[in-house]
């Protein structure tokens, strides 16, 4: 029989490699991922959190693994999957529990200008331009540089602006 029955039920279910492996290779994609994110990538990150966006990358990925058949089964997609949803539930635990954790899972924001001065070597660190700094001091309604008591880059990618008062 050659159709859409003709399926070796024992496989489709059963795990291809050890699961202690899976979990694993999941662990270790995951915190390379965490990595490179936390401390590379920072600017247009938008309201989402970096880990929100490392695992909506690597799930998706491990989910096509698992649902195109690169997996011999399932129950591979679903070890994988769950050891990624695990690692990011609990990172978050952590992070809201324990604030040493927060500072490592979590980027802290970069002051841009302080007291009406551009803080070149930050900016070079972001590789922000003086018309990008000034496009978003534009959007924020400032004129002058005399007029920002302090402008960050936050975690999420925005920039905020306070500005002197009068």
């Amino acid at each position: 029989m050659n159709g859409f029955l003709d399926v070796d039920w024992g496989d489709l279910f059963s795990l291809s490699l050890p699961a202690a492996e899976i979990v694993i290779r999941g662990s270790a994609i995951y915190w390379f991922l965490f990595l490179v994110f936390r401390f590379i990538v920072r600017r247009n990150i938008g309201a989402v959190g970096i880990a929100d966006i490392l695992i909506l990358v690597i799930v998706a990925d491990a989910s096509q693994n698992a649902m195109a058949g690169e997996y011999k089964s399932i129950t591979d997609g679903v070890v994988l999957l769950s050891t990624l949803l695990g690692w990011n539930i609990l990172l978050d635990w952590l992070s809201f529990r324990y604030a040493f954790i927060r500072r490592f899972a979590e980027s802290s924001s970069l002051c841009l200008v302080k007291n009406g001065q551009m803080l070149k070597r930050n900016m070079r660190r972001e590789f922000i331009t003086e018309d990008e700094l000034w496009r978003e001091l534009r959007e924020n309604g400032v004129e002058s540089l005399q007029q920002v008591k302090e402008m960050n880059l936050e975690p999420n990618g925005a920039f905020s602006v306070i500005k002197r008062e009068n």
